[in-house]
């Protein structure tokens, strides 16, 4: 893989993250979307760990 497809990667995963934590700080967090954010988060982990 090129290092733009790495960094792509690393960047959607820190967006999740950002989004994801955005959620948990709402009064009433929608819980069925924070752990679809969290599914995508580690799909994406694993195919940066796939990629190195």
């Amino acid at each position: 893989m090129t290092t733009s497809h790495l960094s792509a990667l690393k960047s959607r995963h820190a967006d999740l993250d950002e989004k994801i934590a955005n959620e948990e700080r709402r009064p009433s967090p929608d819980t069925a979307l924070v752990a679809l954010m969290k599914k995508k988060k580690l799909r994406i982990k694993e195919e940066m760990a796939a990629t190195a």
